[in-house]
């Protein structure tokens, strides 16, 4: 039964020094550490309590980095420009498993009128998401619900009130091989002592035992990422980079269902030529030229075709119905940097250097968090027990397509020093995630916070420095004997802001890859 808590907030957001966000409830302080916000309260103890579900509409939930009004929120480019590509909304099959009222009173009946009510509203905020189904068992035949399950995206089972003969009836729903989480609130029955042996035999299903109904909300977000890898064309501009996996259009067409589409560097540029200057201009002006902190090497000419390029990308990508692309010739003339920039800040994927792997993580990512990845040529500092971060393309929103732009100054590329690139400020304290999902079965992942950037003239524009929990591990075990390639395979890794640590694990149940922490403490 949803409860009242007494928390009040308004809706001025700050950024803290310490990175902590604090909401006062009477003499209680709930801290939800990493999202980098802190919320001004007002009001006294119990003046104005609000709905446990009005409070999660507008609050992150405690414990992690996640937050259901960000995650939830619908792909917010795609959905507002009707010309770009625009994902169909994932179709998850709710099944309600146990007995309501008699002797199960633990659970009355009218606790389905609140789970109806509360995916009505995860449909409402998202945009992206349809519940269909609500098959109750019993009555509902598990054989038949079975087959009409198979046609949706994903399952939604919520455990109500019965004893362990469950189990077997729920396992020929999981063993329908979709994505599938499972809700199961404290008192509802003894079954849940045999859920998790589905989680030991690989079975693509989280099991959430669980009295936080938010978990729900979460999950629904990582729902969206196998739907809509399904759905996915990724243009590859040039040879695709990394292993042999994440090269191959075959496998990844039968792992995600995903296609690789291969464009040539002929075809792109005519397509540039086609771009009218004025519009190229513009698009310059507008989206560089003016909001940049500074201009330091690249000439206004310079600027004008790099934007050009990004307009053809975008043309090329409407074209191909793509959601993402990479390019193995992004050091030609112009460089790919400030076009890839721009599309991960619309919540689409630009990833440098062909880099096959890095394209499917920062998709992963930017389907579940909103939120684009930064591709990184990492260094490690023992002394400061640290990941050093850095590269010359990086997007200037990276608290995804709705958030503020960070500062940023246009400037060279480093090894070259032509092109235009950029040199992107990033926030101190706030905490970040570094992943790579290598040949499509393994995700690597170290947590941290950035705790410094710099300027090196040695390093890419970009640099920052990200804390790690062991340093001197992390360089011995570089890969943790997973990655097998050239050095542009072995070295990049992409960082995102937030903490996804759980949710990663959670996302690797769902869609069967390992998931490993990099340099971990052993």
């Amino acid at each position: 039964m949803t409860k009242a808590v007494g928390i009040w907030v308004s809706l001025d957001l700050l950024w803290s020094d310490d990175k902590v966000l604090s909401v006062r409830s009477g003499l209680n302080i709930y801290k939800m550490a990493n999202t980098g916000l802190v919320w001004r309260t007002i009001g006294g103890p119990m003046d104005n309590p609000i709905t446990r579900r009005t409070f999660l509409g507008t609050t992150v939930t405690a414990g992690g980095a996640w937050y259901a009004s960000k995650v939830l929120a619908p792909w917010a480019f795609a959905a507002s420009r009707e010309d770009w590509p625009k994902l169909p909304p994932v179709r998850i099959y709710k099944v309600y498993a146990g007995r309501t009222g008699d002797m199960y009173l633990a659970h009355p009946t009218e606790e389905l009128a609140k789970f109806e009510q509360y995916f009505a509203d995860i449909e409402k905020k998202c945009g992206d998401i349809k519940f269909v189904g609500g098959d109750m068992i019993p009555p509902a035949n598990v054989d038949e619900l079975a087959e009409k399950v198979r046609a949706a995206d994903a399952v939604m089972l919520v455990h109500l009130s019965a004893h362990g003969g469950d189990a077997p009836v729920l396992g020929k729903l999981i063993d329908v091989g979709l994505p599938t989480v499972l809700f199961s609130q404290p008192f509802s029955g003894h079954g849940w002592m045999y859920f998790p042996q589905w989680h030991k035999q690989g079975k693509k299903v989280v099991l959430l035992p669980t009295s936080d109904w938010t978990e729900i909300d979460r999950l629904v977000g990582l729902l969206r990422v196998p739907a809509w890898l399904k759905q996915t064309r990724i243009i590859a501009w040039g040879p695709p980079q990394g292993t042999a996996g994440a090269c191959s259009a075959e496998q990844i067409k039968k792992r995600f269902g995903a296609e690789l589409v291969s464009v040539s560097n002929d075809r792109v540029q005519e397509m540039m030529k086609a771009i009218d200057p004025k519009a190229a201009e513009a698009e310059a002006e507008e989206y560089w030229i003016r909001q940049a902190r500074a201009i330091v090497e690249p000439t206004r000419p310079e600027i004008i075709e790099s934007a050009r390029l990004f307009l053809a990308i975008k043309e090329l990508m409407i074209q191909e119905k793509a959601q993402a692309v990479t390019s193995s010739h992004c050091m030609g003339n112009p460089r790919g940097c400030l076009t890839f920039s721009k599309l991960n800040d619309l919540g689409f994927v630009g990833a440098c250097e062909g880099d096959m792997d890095s394209t499917l993580t920062m998709l992963m990512f930017a389907y579940a968090f909103r939120v684009p990845g930064f591709i990184t040529d990492p260094v490690i500092d023992k002394a400061k027990n640290a990941m050093v971060h850095f590269h010359c393309t990086s997007a200037t929103k990276m608290d995804g397509p709705q958030g503020q732009r960070l500062p940023f100054t246009i400037r060279t590329q480093t090894d070259s020093k032509g092109g235009v690139a950029l040199q992107v400020e990033n926030r101190v304290g706030q905490a970040v995630t570094c992943a790579k999902l290598v040949d499509l079965n393994t995700m690597l992942i170290t947590p941290g916070k950035i705790i410094e950037t710099s300027t090196s003239p040695l390093a890419c524009r970009t640099q920052f420095a990200q804390s790690v929990p062991d340093a001197r591990r992390l360089f011995l075990n570089w890969g943790e004997n997973v990655i097998q390639g050239g050095v542009m395979t072995l070295l990049h890794r992409v960082v995102f802001y937030g903490d996804y640590m759980s949710e990663i694990r959670d996302l690797g149940d769902l869609m069967g890859f390992k998931v490993i922490e990099e340099g971990g403490v052993a």
